[in-house]
This record gives C-alpha cells, sequence and structure tokens, in this order.
C-alpha cells in the first residue's frame, strides 16, 4: 500500500475521534474538547492536501486511492456539517442547515448518477472541476470558523460561498452526466435503438482481384 493510501486511511480514522469530541464539547462546553476537535479536523484537513501531493509527486497515484479520496473527504465534511447545523447545542456556533442540505443533495445526486451511468454505459466518465475543489475548501473553511468560533461574518460568507461553489459544481456534473447518457444507445427508444444499425467487423471484400 502506498504512503498516500495510508494517509488517507488515516484521515478517514480520524473521523470517528472528531465527532466524539465535538459531542462531548456540545454537551457540556469544555474549551478542550473543542481544541482537540478542531486540532483533529486541521490535521485531516491537511492530510487531504498532503496525500494528493504525494501520489502526483512520487507517482503513487492509484485505484484504491482515487476511490479513498473523495470518500474520506464527504465523510470528515459531512459528519462536521451535519453535527455543527444541530440547533440546541448553545456552546458550539451552528452552520445553516442550507449549507447542509446543499452538500447532502449534491452528494446523493452525484451517487444516483454514478450508479445510473454505471448500469447503463458500464463506465463512468467524469472530469474534476476546480470550482467543485474550491467548494471543498470553502466547506472546510466554514467548519474551522465554526469550530473556533472566530469571525462570524466570515463564516457567514464562507458558508455562502461553499452552498454556491457547490451547487454551481453539481449544475456541471449533472451536465456531464446527461451528455454521458443521452450518447449512449441504451438511452434511445427501444424502437429506435432497434433499427440503429449494427456495426460489423470490417471483413474485406469476397472478391479477388
Amino acid at each position: 500500500m502506498t504512503l498516500a493510501n495510508k494517509i488517507t486511511i488515516t484521515r478517514i480514522l480520524l473521523i470517528p475521534v472528531f465527532v466524539v469530541f465535538v459531542i462531548y464539547h456540545q454537551q457540556d462546553g469544555a474549551d478542550s474538547y473543542r481544541r482537540i476537535a478542531l486540532a483533529t479536523f486541521l490535521v485531516a484537513a491537511l492530510s487531504d492536501g498532503i496525500d494528493g501531493w504525494i501520489a502526483r509527486r512520487f507517482n503513487q497515484r492509484s485505484q484504491l486511492g482515487a476511490t479513498l479520496d473523495p470518500l474520506a473527504d464527504k465523510l470528515l465534511l459531512m459528519s462536521a456539517l451535519l453535527l455543527l447545523s444541530r440547533s440546541g447545542a448553545p456552546h458550539v456556533a451552528t452552520l445553516p442547515l442550507w449549507l447542509v442540505a446543499t452538500v447532502l443533495s449534491r452528494d446523493v445526486l452525484l451517487i444516483l448518477g454514478w450508479i445510473i451511468i454505471q448500469l447503463t454505459c458500464g463506465t463512468v466518465a467524469m472530469k474534476p472541476y476546480f470550482i467543485s475543489k474550491a467548494g471543498t475548501v470553502l466547506q472546510m473553511a466554514a467548519v474551522i470558523l465554526a469550530l473556533a468560533d472566530a469571525w462570524p461574518v466570515l463564516r457567514a460568507w464562507s458558508a455562502f460561498a461553499a452552498a454556491v461553489t457547490t451547487g454551481l459544481s453539481t449544475v456541471l456534473y449533472v451536465r456531464d452526466g446527461v451528455s454521458q447518457l443521452s450518447a449512449n444507445p441504451k438511452s434511445l427508444p427501444d424502437q429506435a435503438r432497434s433499427q440503429t444499425p449494427s456495426r460489423e467487423p470490417f471483413r474485406g471484400s469476397d472478391r479477388e482481384g
């Protein structure tokens, strides 16, 4: 297993640690719990950039890493957003529910789209967009500012920018998915598909000379 993948797995293992200390802090308001939760999230967030840099710098890209890395990001961020959007937690600065709804809706749409395209086309061709990564960074910034309980105006703007970039990336991915489905013969009506001539392999002429 590559070093990049080990760092990604470590990030996944840090998620339950982060969740536990956020819940502890929400229950009794102990500042030590908040600091540990913040430090854990910062380490996990930084590891996201480190494992990507190692994979590119030392040619450690792998199929496992391509699967685990976005999974780790989604698990970390959704855990943080769901916990920090809880009402009735007076000891923690909360994030707006509409941010959580935007991110969760995007992830559900992407998962459903991936399943549909995989079943229909047999493979999923998805190119990454910079705006999607920007949305992830802005989500992390909003979480960090909420855990630090600092700069509420900047936190609000980070949440708003995260929701906008996440929404735009959703539109781009849905557009790409629809294009891929439309280009596949299976998306045609049964009658039209049956009338589409099959492509026979070229066998050459039966006549010689």
